[in-house]
């Protein structure tokens, strides 16, 4: 892997790891388009490399949303050490309870099945079937969620209202996400839309459910890499691995704080298209041969 290929990569997942189009599933096609796969060891190098450099992006969260993020520690702190509680802390506390109710259904199921999943729809088939229904969804649901949009004042609903059934609801549907192609910013965002969160308010959800989910996957991961010094000399080094995960925190900072907007009007049809033209093209492509993964 070259740094201008880390880069690519990296800016990929920093685009797409928050919109509801997969980044996993762009980044298994981008590395199969770059030609970083021609071998099972190299594939399996590479797939290790797609998922720490979201370790950048849970990062560029953690930043944008560094208030709710200090205010569910400062309020968690207070239980066992000696400091004065925010004002807000009641509900930084059920705000983090609601975050670690949504990420354990995934957390369990990803270490049970996740090996056994990766092994067998880490592949492009399976990714432009995702990526095709996926779409079909979005554009179906595209009404209700302008709807949401419209009504977002009535609700007065964020995260910390959430009861703890409805987070795990979120979180069961979360489980979805493990088959690449799916999109864990998509069903998460409609599973808080489900619950009866706004459309910014769901975005927002989904991105701070995405610190724990990803960053125990990052963390998983980037164990593995550490582990195998022959994975990362496949990946060039520490070098790629490093530029990939700067790429992806700027661009990953960036379209959050778009889709928060976008969202906020109700955008969601967009996103549908993106994938069905995408996984179109791609398909297209592989039949008439001036495509190879």
């Amino acid at each position: 892997m070259t740094l201008l290929d880390a880069i690519v990569l990296g800016l990929v997942e920093g685009v797409t790891e928050y919109l509801p189009v997969s980044s996993t599933g762009h980044l298994i096609l981008a590395s199969r388009l770059l030609g970083l796969a021609p071998t099972e060891e190299n594939r399996a190098a590479v797939d290790a490399f797609n998922i720490v450099v979201q370790g950048a992006a849970v990062l560029a969260v953690a930043g944008l949303y560094r208030r709710d993020v200090s205010g569910m520690v400062r309020s968690l702190l207070a239980f066992v050490l000696p400091i004065r509680r925010p004002p807000s802390a009641r509900n930084d506390r059920r705000l983090a309870r609601n975050l670690l109710l949504s990420f354990l259904p995934a957390a369990v199921i990803g270490l049970a099945l996740g090996d056994w999943i990766e092994e067998r729809f880490f592949k492009e088939g399976p990714v432009l079937v995702a990526l095709a229904l996926g779409g079909i969804l979005m554009i179906a649901l595209s009404p209700w969620v302008r709807q949401k949009a419209k009504s977002a004042s009535e609700t007065g609903m964020d995260g910390s209202t959430l009861s703890a059934l409805a987070a795990l609801l979120v979180g069961a549907l979360q489980c979805l996400a493990l088959f690449p192609g799916t999109s864990r910013s998509m069903v998460t965002i409609v599973g808080a839309l489900i619950v009866g969160l706004s459309p910014r308010e769901a975005a927002k959800y989904s991105f701070l459910l995405a610190l724990p989910t990803l960053g125990a996957a990052c963390a998983y991961k980037s164990l593995g890499l550490a582990q195998s010094g022959d994975m990362i000399e496949r990946l060039g080094g520490i070098a790629p691995i490093a530029v990939g995960l700067i790429a992806a925190f700027v661009s990953a900072a960036l379209s959050i704080t778009w889709l928060v907007g976008f969202l906020g009007r109700g955008g969601f049809a967009f996103f549908g298209w993106w994938r069905l033209v995408l996984a179109g093209t791609v398909a297209w492509g592989l039949a008439q041969g001036w495509l190879a993964l």
